[in-house]
């Protein structure tokens, strides 16, 4: 894939000659993906998570991606993330505040453009008491807690809510939201559980009002759940956010840069707490990634590294900086310093990583590091 322009930080001389890995992202793919889901959900408009820099990868980037594939809302957890992305996408872009307000955050959302997911009363009446002294009613999200017990008004509040005499009087709702538990388990009967309770909720709303309540695991259960909007994120950027979610492209590949090879003799001791004692002659690389960077020390005995599509299991516990590879089945000659092997990509995929790290695939790619260089390809 042709690389196009460069990070200022990955200029020549910089981080992406001189760092420890790479990530590589396909913009491309992510659009792809995002147009696939779009088609999936229609007549449902199809909006674009890219909260916590949209999965470790670069909201900056993708975002505006996104936006030339058409998406034109886009959802965020907090709100310096909308602020940032406020200077990356044009002015018809929706940015939506999950994580809704922060006491004495209201004025600055209201100069970011942002629309607030307005999830307690106390949210509620706060964004009013502004849109009353700004003299109009200010667009807001209704979330509403239909059992996942995490953010959103309780259902019994619903009434309350919506009574035009309270402070919905000054809140333009452009959506009422609730959010799925157990969607990427498609037969949990509590999928159908929250969808009934979303529509008791919608029983008190005032017609015309959009609704959404499906994630990307949400899209695979039907359209009972599309709504009018689906707010997808795993989907975009090639994770298996449900099992029957089979068909997107992959996003993200990581290298690791070898820093020196060398040989050990049986006996020697691989590492901090010589964890791992060589029974027998080896060869390995150690490599300029570690759990600074992402790899979690919990992978020290079950990680592998990949090299022209043969694994290099890790030899040793991961460190901050570095971690090692046996490369005992390669030729002598295979790997030098400065060469690349692959951490995630065709042969380590975010679901092996997850799998073997006791984690989620969504872990697996959100906490890459910062150290390490990120380049965008088409």
């Amino acid at each position: 894939m042709p690389a196009l322009a460069l990070l200022p930080t990955d200029q020549p001389g910089r981080r992406s000659d001189h760092g420890g890995g790479r990530v590589r992202v396909s913009l491309s793919a992510v659009a792809a993906n995002y147009r696939a889901m779009r088609d999936r959900i229609a007549p449902a408009a199809c909006a674009a998570v890219v909260k916590a820099d949209a999965y470790g990868l670069g909201a900056a980037r993708i975002a505006p991606a996104l936006y030339d594939a058409g998406c034109r809302a886009f959802f965020v957890a907090h709100l310096f993330e909308a602020v940032e992305l406020r200077r990356v996408l044009p002015a018809d872009a929706e940015l939506f505040v999950l994580n809704g307000l922060a006491p004495g955050a209201e004025y600055a959302a209201l100069a970011a453009g942002a629309i607030p997911v307005l999830n307690s009363r106390e949210q509620m009446e706060g964004w009013a008491r502004l849109g009353r002294a700004v003299g109009r009613p200010l667009a807001a999200t209704i979330q509403f807690d239909t059992g996942m017990s995490r953010l959103g008004l309780p259902p019994e509040d619903a009434a309350w809510a919506f009574d035009p005499d309270g402070p919905i009087h000054w809140i333009e709702p452009r959506l009422i939201l609730s959010h799925l538990a157990v969607a990427d388990t498609p037969g949990n009967a509590g999928n159908a559980r929250q969808r009934q309770a979303f529509e008791r909720i919608l029983a008190h709303a005032p017609p015309g009002i959009p609704r959404s309540l499906a994630n990307s695991a949400g899209c695979w259960l039907g359209e009972d759940y599309h709504y009018d909007l689906c707010r997808v994120g795993a989907a975009l950027f090639g994770l298996d956010a449900s099992p029957s979610a089979k068909a997107m492209q992959p996003v993200v590949e990581v290298t690791g840069r070898v820093i020196q090879t060398r040989a050990v003799p049986a006996g020697a001791g691989v590492g901090y707490g010589w964890a791992v004692t060589a029974a027998k002659g080896m060869r390995l690389a150690t490599i300029g990634v570690g759990y600074a960077d992402g790899w979690p020390r919990q992978l020290s005995a079950s990680g592998a590294a990949a090299f022209e599509g043969r694994l290099l299991p890790f030899v040793g516990r991961i460190s901050m900086d570095s971690l090692v590879v046996d490369i005992s089945a390669l030729p002598p000659d295979a790997l030098k310093a400065g060469d690349q092997v692959e951490l995630l990509g065709p042969n380590r995929t975010p679901e092996q990583l997850a799998l073997d790290g006791a984690t989620i695939d969504y872990e697996v790619i959100a906490r890459l590091g910062r150290r390490l260089c990120r380049e965008y390809v088409s």
